[in-house]
């Protein structure tokens, strides 16, 4: 057995770090002027200027970066709603006006996200100032109104009332107002500089490039001839060549690219200023600059391109000694930050890995742009356009319409329709999804939506892919932290420590019942909140005495044996925190009632951990706290987080959050400041996170949908400066999280069944994992959470007594997992417990201390379990052959052919094959071609863009109560099947 453990643990001090960051790693901004040959100068202006890195990772070698850091942020697969969950469906459409008499639209679907047997209502609200999108947890007791749904997107007063509209070709103006989030296909020029030209008239005259540019642009894609070209072409002529013959493409994770190339568009010798080559260049958002000869040489500036539309610039060069690229990136001032960061240096050895960093750049960056002044106001000015004309041409409708459903405005979204209309509403919304389906084919064939899934996604490993922890753990779980590679957890049947492949460990029986926790290794230390209400008390224990406890097996220590670890004062607390860097000196504030108790412990780097050995297992570390003073607060707090000073003596702060507000508290003086105040009626406050920016204290404060960044300025020995600043910015949630983890470059957000993903400098969304039945066990360390693979289902009388009632929007005969469960009917399956590493997430490259409280064993690295037994993520890391054979399995799920074989009829022999899309090498992804584009592709299930039957009965929709008439065509195209499909 291990008999003791290191003087610090790496990993606690990594988690220390978790919430520093920097937005250097994302260029400063400078002022650029370019100057002509005599010295003159033409231009100025100040960009943003991304050179690579100039912090810890100086030393690495070139292209030694993390690929897993490179995503697209916002994706439109995570925020497309209305394409994605609605058209096509059964959902209701609301119309009103809010206080300002401001029109509005609301659109609500129960749908089942992501095929992972979740229900969940979205919902949009559609406004001149943009669109707003909450996602709600599905109880099927518990009925949902409109108003409750516009309360939580802090809309409650109301100019009229909102009417649900039933006209099916809604459908069609609502996926109008979604496009003008942005297009989903991109146009990026390339322009060619020699060595030595300074002026965009001399780039611009370039009639031919070099051979490492021609190099260049074959490795962005493929070179396409214009005429008669029925792709995406980015505003080129594909009828009479006038913009060129041929053109640089390429489709990179379902998103359409065409190139606009200065050698490839029209050369004029008498035009110098070559103004059909500027028409295209000049007007796209993003221009990859390819730039000829050596460092030292003039390099390029943003400010010798004459445009006012430009707003990014990628300067390309390329090096022959070790045939590797350097990037540059320039940003116009007002574009908000944007990723992935450039390595350090931003040296590509690796082409393939290089071609992936720079369109994710690009894409991200012209999404970014869209959120400029410049961009932004002219969307509002459409939106609102829109959505007034829309307005004005259905009010005089509903006035119109007088039966009884327009009475369903502020009734339940999951209404019952009366016997008498229930046919007709049965007609109408066959007709509603019929109109609906036939909208999404049209739009997907017409190139204006990317595909379902991301092929590339197969083979990437994501940083947030869990790793299977401990399998069919039986108990219910309060809290947990965790002590080196295992898991301290308090449950209902006691405390256990848990390691993976090793049995449990009871380390205190079910009389001490901890509510809180935390371990600290490196001083040696467990403390914990017990018990509730008034008996509640702040226990400290020392790890040693509890892992020799363990070690030799003498007792399980019971409530009554932790007499001498209680500290003083403490008695009725309902919550403490512990400050987040505690190398110095560790503070505990604990909160009993509206008072705040202030505890530290002097600690003494001279004391190793090995020293502490000679203390007796009884001998309890209470005696080395010390009490400091009590501060008084107006109401108890709910949220509690400790805020480093930069001196850490007299400039220590405490937020606490409470009734409406955030407030910071001096430690020394016990004064307080108003941090920020909510506005909403109701509010669920989550977490206040401290985040160190350069060394520089901010807090990240979550409460409802939104987090908030709020730095703090201290001065005045210590007194906080708060107001508003150009560092504060907040972003939305799309479902209200409990908890909230910050692991610099992302901010995850825990909710019940889903994991949301964010990066921290933006806001912007990376991903969202739908996990049933999640709870997130731990996170100051690794991240542990609790979560099943699937959802029980009720016995099969009541299923279908149920499914005979309810309305076509309730999910009613949800399938049964695959998993193997209890026989018993109805019995809920055990849940797993999954870790996420924390090294992962954070993006250094360290090892573990493979070392547990259970045994010395060593541990081999730890590999993935594979998202294919958990919905956490959708990465595989499988075989080619593995996942044709998923793949085939699933096609076969989705035609029903799993139980019995459907014989082919005369009209589905006739039927014609869809044809195979063709692969693309350079990136892993499928890209499509003029006679081959994509129609549908899914392997999370095809259900997402329709609810295919499992019967044979073509007019079966599966989880659905809805009908879609034998005749309507649909298509569907397996990625790793070599077979193609016939699918009436």
């Amino acid at each position: 057995l291990m008999k003791r453990f290191s003087s610090s643990s790496v990993s606690e001090d990594l988690g220390c770090r978790r919430g520093e960051f920097s937005r250097k790693h994302y260029g400063s901004v400078e002022l650029l002027i370019s100057s002509d040959a005599d010295g003159a100068i033409q231009r100025a202006g100040r960009f943003r200027v991304e050179n690579g890195s100039a912090g810890e990772n100086t030393d690495c070698t070139p292209g030694t970066w993390h690929r897993t850091d490179v995503h697209l942020e916002n994706p439109e697969c995570h925020t497309r709603w209305y394409f994605k969950y609605f058209l096509g469906k059964v959902h209701q459409n609301y119309i009103g006006t809010d206080a300002e008499k401001n029109p509005f639209f609301l659109s609500v679907v129960l749908s089942d996200q992501n095929n992972q047997r979740v229900p969940q209502y979205h919902s949009i609200l559609w406004r001149k100032t943009g669109t707003q999108k909450i996602c709600l947890p599905y109880s099927p007791t518990k009925t949902l109104s409109v108003k409750s749904i516009l309360s939580a997107m802090s809309l409650d007063k109301f100019e009229k009332s909102p009417r649900e509209i039933f006209h099916p070709e809604i459908q069609k103006d609502l996926l109008v107002l979604e496009e003008q989030e942005g297009s989903v296909n991109f146009k990026f020029g390339v322009l060619y500089a020699k060595d030595g030209q300074l002026t965009d008239d001399e780039m611009f005259s370039n009639e031919i490039g070099s051979e490492s540019f021609q190099r260049f642009l074959h490795l962005l894609g493929d070179t396409v001839t214009l005429k008669g070209w029925t792709g995406y072409r980015g505003g080129l002529d594909t009828k009479n060549d006038t913009t060129g013959t041929c053109s640089i493409y390429t489709v990179f994770q379902g998103h359409e690219i065409m190139f606009h190339v200065s050698t490839m568009l029209p050369y004029s010798r008498e035009n110098k200023q070559q103004v059909q080559r500027k028409r295209h260049i000049g007007n796209d958002i993003v221009t990859i600059v390819f730039q000829e000869g050596e460092e030292s040489s003039p390099a390029f500036k943003p400010s010798m391109i004459r445009s006012h539309f430009t707003h990014i610039f990628a300067l390309v060069r390329y090096n022959k000694q070790n045939d590797s690229y350097r990037l540059k990136i320039f940003s116009e001032e007002s574009v908000p930050l944007f990723g992935p960061p450039l390595p350090s240096p931003p040296v590509f050895t690796n082409h393939q890995e290089f071609r992936d960093f720079v369109l994710v750049k690009l894409i991200n960056g012209e999404k970014a742009t869209l959120e400029t002044p410049t961009f932004s106001q002219k969307r509002q000015r459409t939106l609102d356009m829109l959505i007034r004309s829309l307005y004005q041409d259905l009010m005089p409708d509903l006035h119109k319409v007088n039966n009884m459903l327009n009475r369903r405005s502020f009734s339940d979204v999951l209404p019952e329709s009366p016997k008498s209309t229930r046919k007709k509403e049965e007609a109408r919304q066959a007709e509603f999804v019929r109109l609906g389906q036939a909208l999404k084919l049209k739009t997907t064939v017409k190139g204006d939506a990317t595909a379902n899934l991301a092929t590339t996604s197969f083979c990437k490993k994501e940083p947030w892919e869990s790793q299977s922890f401990c399998s069919n753990f039986p108990h219910e779980i309060v809290c947990a932290d965790s002590w080196g590679q295992s898991l301290l957890v308090s449950t209902d049947a006691g405390i256990l420590l848990i390691d993976d492949g090793q049995p449990s460990v009871q380390v205190f029986d079910k009389t001490l019942q901890i509510k809180q926790m935390h371990v600290l290794e490196a001083l040696d230390l467990l403390i914990a909140r017990t018990d509730k209400g008034k008996d509640s008390r702040i226990l400290v224990f020392r790890l040693s005495a509890v892992q020799k406890d363990i070690e030799t097996k003498q007792m399980i220590r019971s409530k009554y044996d932790c007499r001498e670890n209680k500290l003083e004062r403490t008695k009725g607390c309902h919550l403490y925190a512990i400050n987040t860097h505690h190398g110095s000196e560790l503070r505990i504030v604990v909160a009993i009632r509206n008072k705040l108790l202030l505890v530290t412990k002097k600690y003494n780097p001279c004391s190793s951990l090995s020293s502490s050995s000679v203390l007796s297992s009884s001998e309890s570390p209470v005696e080395e706290f010390q009490y400091i003073r009590e501060i008084c607060l107006s109401d108890p707090p709910v949220v509690m987080t400790l805020v480093d000073g930069p001196t850490e003596e007299s400039d220590n702060m405490i937020c606490v959050a409470y009734r409406h507000q955030f407030d910071l508290v001096n430690e020394s003086t016990g004064e307080s400041y108003r941090l920020h105040h909510v506005e909403t009626n109701k509010v669920n406050f989550v977490a206040a996170i401290d985040v160190y920016e350069d060394g520089e204290a901010g807090l990240l404060l979550c409460y409802n949908y939104v987090c908030q960044y709020r730095k703090v300025y201290p001065f005045n020995g210590g007194c906080p400066l708060i107001q508003p600043s150009a560092y504060d910015f907040h972003f939305s949630w799309n479902q209200v999280p409990y908890a909230v983890v910050c692991a610099f470059p992302y901010i995850l957000a825990f909710t019940t069944d889903s994991i949301e993903i964010r990066l921290v400098v933006n806001g912007n969304l990376v991903h969202t994992a739908v996990v049933p039945e999640l709870q997130l066990v731990a996170s100051r360390s690794d991240i542990y959470f609790k979560a099943t693979a699937a959802v029980s289902g009720s016995s099969d009388s009541s299923s279908k007594e149920k499914s005979s009632r309810s309305s076509p929007q309730t999910p009613t005969a949800y399938e049964m997992p695959e998993c193997p469960l209890s026989s018993l009917e109805g019995e809920v399956p055990c849940k797993n417990l999954y870790k996420i590493p924390l090294s992962n997430l954070v993006g250094r490259s360290i090892e573990r201390p493979l070392k547990s409280p259970l045994a010395p064993k060593v541990i081999a690295p730890t590999t993935s379990s594979g998202i294919a037994s958990l919905p956490v993520t959708h990465s595989l890391s499988l075989s080619r052959m593995e996942i044709k054979e998923i793949a085939s399995r699933t096609r076969k799920e989705l035609l029903g052919l799993l139980d019995e074989p459907i014989p082919k009829t005369e009209s589905a022999q006739k039927q014609k094959k869809v044809p195979r899309r063709q692969s693309d090498p350079k990136q892993g992804a499928v890209r499509s071609t003029s006679s081959d584009r994509i129609i549908s592709s899914s392997f999370e299930g095809y259900s997402e863009g329709h609810h295919l039957s499992t019967s044979s009965d073509p007019n079966t929709l599966s989880n659905r109560e809805e009908s879609i008439p034998s005749s309507y065509p649909f298509q569907l195209i397996s990625l790793y099947d070599e077979d193609t499909i016939d699918l009436k």
